[in-house]
């Protein structure tokens, strides 16, 4: 099964900047299983898949149908990197084991690396590994060396960032040079898909248990992917109490939904606030809380119901206590005429 670190890295979380981005997801296993091979290589533009890479088919190959505007040399060429990163990955998976002193079982280690191209002119870049699930290390960079962030692998940082291998300069020459390049040209071939612009719906709702409602903003049908959603208190923002995950639609858009549990007070006012790149200034929906005259038509209504069966019953034991007196009395004289009639025999 996938691992769920690389699922979270696919998805992402919630953020809005204008500009395109080159990401890249690599995964390598100790082992094939779950349905999935030892390595794995997969590209993204702006959150669109173009291209992958199994050790399976061990051949890079576009997704994105733009994507064959590049030439067969091109993938080609991709096709060698990628190759060369897998022998990498393999050993490394098993010499991270052995620095957390395992022997045998599943194990995984992923790296995410990209770079953006911002509307400015400005870029940026990132790396950061992950090794069953955990963050393991990641690039600083402003300084542009590795830092560690499990015990395990401050060894692999210390020798990164040694002036014999220096890998922070390496990784600074790809994000500032090559990932930039491709970006660009990339964005040429998928210019018409990804220059389009869905706004976004949006839909609150609530559901109260104890005193407490939980408030839900569920955010469907935007295009492109980048989003920033969140719940404010009077104007202030308010934390979610859920990750707020991007998801893909059917149809090639986004949803997402953020979540938080508050007790509204007299006088407080809450509201989804939404920023995407297709409106002009943030969309932002208020949340109105259901008032008491539902409770009280309900209570009513019982009332009314209650005061109906009563008058109801009411009638029904008239009826039933005057039905009983005519049968007496007509019994009563029945026995009279009776006795009448015998006596007069």
């Amino acid at each position: 099964m996938p691992d769920p670190l690389l699922l979270l890295l696919i998805v992402g979380v919630s953020g809005v900047y204008c500009g395109h981005s080159l990401q890249y997801y690599f995964t390598g296993v100790s082992a094939s299983g779950y349905g999935l091979p030892e390595f794995s290589a997969v590209a993204y533009v702006d959150g669109i898949q173009i291209s992958n890479y199994s050790s399976d088919s061990g051949r890079a190959v576009p997704v994105a149908l733009w994507m064959q505007k590049e030439g067969q040399l091109h993938w080609v060429g991709q096709t060698q990197i990628v190759k060369n990163l897998e022998s990498d990955f393999k050993a490394g998976v098993k010499r991270v084991m052995q620095r957390f002193n395992q022997t045998g079982g599943y194990h995984s280690y992923q790296v995410m690396s990209g770079c953006e191209l911002r509307d400015d002119g400005s870029i940026g870049g990132y790396e950061q590994h992950a090794y069953d699930g955990m963050d393991f290390l990641a690039l600083d960079t402003k300084h542009w060396i590795f830092y560690p962030i499990a015990a395990q692998s401050v060894i692999s940082t210390q020798r990164w960032n040694s002036p014999e291998v220096r890998e922070g300069e390496r990784a600074k020459k790809f994000l500032e040079n090559e990932c930039i390049e491709w970006l660009k040209r990339y964005i040429q071939h998928g210019k018409e898909e990804l220059d389009r612009r869905v706004p976004p719906e949006v839909k609150v709702s609530d559901l109260k248990s104890y005193g407490v409602s939980k408030l839900h903003c569920h955010v469907y049908g935007f295009y492109p992917r980048a989003v920033d959603v969140n719940w404010e208190r009077n104007g202030i923002e308010i934390p979610s109490d859920e990750a707020k995950q991007i998801l893909p639609n059917t149809d090639g858009t986004y949803q997402i939904r953020a979540t938080v549990e508050v007790q509204p007070v007299k006088g407080e006012s809450y509201a989804c606030h939404v920023d995407h790149s297709s409106l002009k200034e943030p969309l932002i929906v208020k949340w109105e809380p259901k008032t008491d005259n539902g409770n009280i038509g309900v209570i009513a209504g019982c009332v009314v119901g209650a005061l109906i069966v009563l008058v109801v019953g009411v009638g029904i034991f008239l009826w039933k206590k005057t039905s009983s007196e005519n049968k007496t009395n007509y019994a009563l004289a029945a026995d009279k005429d009776v006795s009448t009639a015998s006596s007069t025999a």
